[in-house]
């Protein structure tokens, strides 16, 4: 796995190295898409190859976001903090069906905005704000937690650096070009404490949710999970 990653580093420093070599800061710049630019200018009449390279790698992107995403919707669920039937898989294929459909639908509601760039924004945004939060998590067990086992542990430089970037990466945009919709996001995601309050802390489940529950149970022919799943 070592191994696997170094390389891929090597290969990305690459091919970043190629495209500076080959294309100036305003072709850069203008470019819609590097790669393709490039390899219009290094390739020729092959140039269509890096098109095709681009939407396999896209493809592949988007069929592991797919799956890590609802492996996440699953795990949330299963430790009580989204509804029950995301917690459930198929009773024949063991995929956990409802939590991939839920990333999903959450997914196209996203895209109704039409503007990639915007979307590109945004998602930037909060991915990089819930990676220093999730760096953080490291740094606080390294100080409040020093007895737990450890079977990966990293320099404590490491954290630190990733989280400051992080830092940088969700405040860049905002000072360098300010947007209300970066308030909307910002209070989009704090929003979630109004549900956690009364449905997470106070366990309050609405008879009109447990029946939903059974429903789609049944719809989507799915069942709890064990915890090893």
């Amino acid at each position: 796995m070592t191994i696997a990653l170094s390389l891929v580093t090597v290969l990305y420093l690459l091919v970043n190295v190629s495209y500076l070599s080959v294309m100036t800061p305003k072709e850069l710049i203008s470019s819609n898409a590097v790669a393709v630019t490039w390899g219009n200018k290094v390739l020729g009449s092959w140039g269509w190859i890096m098109s095709v390279a681009a939407s396999l790698s896209a493809f592949g992107s988007l069929n592991g976001s797919l799956f890590s995403g609802g492996r996440l919707s699953f795990a949330t669920a299963r430790e009580g903090l989204f509804p029950e039937i995301l917690s459930m898989v198929h009773v024949h294929r063991l995929s956990p069906t409802p939590s991939l459909i839920f990333t999903t639908f959450i997914s196209l509601i996203v895209l109704l905005s039409g503007d990639f760039e915007t979307i590109v924004n945004y998602s930037s945004f909060l991915g990089w704000f819930f990676h220093a939060i999730t760096v953080s998590g490291v740094i606080y067990l390294r100080i409040k937690k020093p007895e737990l086992p450890r079977p990966y542990k990293v320099f404590i430089l490491l954290p630190v650096l990733v989280i400051i970037a992080a830092i940088y990466l969700v405040l860049a945009p905002i000072l360098d070009n300010p947007q209300i919709e970066y308030l909307y996001v910002a209070l989009a995601l704090f929003s979630g404490i109004i549900l956690y309050i009364p449905f997470i802390h106070y366990k309050v489940c609405p008879g009109l949710l447990t029946k939903l529950t059974v429903f789609l149970q049944l719809f989507l022919e799915v069942a709890p999970a064990e915890k090893n799943m």
